[in-house]
């Protein structure tokens, strides 16, 4: 028999259920005995022993929803082997919770944090096997995480529908974008919508750049839309210490970076400049069929790699292969877009501005 744990941390997305129905499925059609263990809440629940005993039916009809049916929370990495407010060692604990429970593995279903968090219990001697999740494709080692295409098809419906209004009032809309490291959900969902400008944290924007691009896209539309990432950063902010930066945002009168770039591009150009930030929508909803059968896929891999006894492993995607990647080559590296990336000439290329 084989006694399984499994567990969904940090933001929630698309496809994490049927990344675990993938796991679950491939598991019980292996043959063997399985027990289940579902954490609930993520590592929160591994650390306080919160969990139930799941079975194969539980994930029948679950590829089609959103979020996850364990629950989810974020536990910080850089707080994780900080007692909790009761003098909990919480490493310990989730170490003491796999032992009492006499598990085989854990399956961890999470980003960048989360893989973190991970490799350190693999470290401490436990099996772990990780899945890679997030809206905001950033995680090291894989090409893609699953959350991500349908995150780009909701940002970019959301763009899509500016258009008409953007259109009908000739006026200038900035659509505010998830995405405070890494500008891969931007990018995407800005050129598949025809966004004539996008800002990306990657690549520090000159506001003075950015309002040069609305007066020449002036002389042949009357309208003009900006793709921007929460995390898109200027110039002059980029130049600025770690420090100071989260000062000036805290001191900021602006919710957020969308909304001091409208009275930039207003006081600038005198036009008219309108804020959509569609936020949590791109999290939510019903995976795309892309990450459906993605996280399937997923899935089914990280339950053969559990039949076969290999640990330490992130299931993740290159080169259109599934592969595993080891854990110490994931945990606290972020995959930003670089600045000479293909994808960013293209864009350059259809006329698309990046404020730089």
């Amino acid at each position: 028999m084989k006694r399984i744990g499994m567990l969904t941390s940090g933001g929630d997305c698309q496809a994490l259920n049927a990344a675990m129905r993938g796991v679950v499925k491939t598991l019980f059609n292996s043959g063997e005995e399985i027990e289940l263990y579902g954490f609930l809440e993520g590592y929160k629940g591994l650390i306080y022993g919160n969990y139930k005993m799941l079975e194969s039916k539980d994930f029948s009809g679950v590829i089609t929803k959103g979020g996850t049916i364990l629950g989810s929370s974020r536990t910080p990495f850089k707080t994780i082997t900080e007692p909790d407010e009761n003098g909990l060692d919480k490493v310990e604990a989730m170490k003491h919770n796999y032992y009492k429970l006499n598990l085989d593995c854990m399956v961890i279903l999470g980003g960048n944090g989360t893989h973190k968090t991970a490799n350190l219990l693999k470290n401490e001697g436990l099996n772990i096997v990780t899945l890679p999740k997030t809206i905001d494709n950033d995680l090291y080692g894989t090409d893609m995480t699953f959350g991500f295409q349908s995150a780009v098809d909701i940002a970019t419906n959301c763009i899509d529908c500016i258009h008409t209004t953007a259109a009908s009032h000739g006026r200038v809309f900035i659509v505010e974008v998830m995405g405070h490291k890494v500008g891969w959900l931007t990018l995407n969902a800005g050129m598949a919508s025809g966004a004539d400008i996008i800002l990306i944290p990657e690549i520090p924007y000159d506001i003075n750049k950015i309002a040069e691009a609305i007066e020449k896209r002036k002389k042949r539309s009357s309208f003009t839309i900006l793709a921007v990432a929460e995390g898109a950063i200027s110039k002059e902010d980029a130049a600025l210490s770690k420090k100071d930066y989260k000062k000036k945002l805290a001191e900021s009168k602006y919710p957020s970076i969308s909304y001091e770039l409208a009275d930039q591009i207003h006081e600038l150009t005198g036009e008219d400049v309108r804020v959509t930030v569609p936020g949590h929508t791109q999290r939510g909803g019903s995976p795309c069929p892309y990450d459906r059968v993605f996280a399937s896929r997923l899935g089914s891999e990280a339950g053969n790699l559990i039949l076969k006894g290999e640990y330490g492993f992130m299931v993740g995607y290159k080169n259109r292969e599934i592969v595993k990647v080891p854990l110490e080559d994931v945990a606290g590296k972020l995959k930003s877009i670089p600045a000479d990336a293909s994808i960013i000439k293209e864009a350059k290329l259809l006329g698309i501005s990046f404020g730089d």
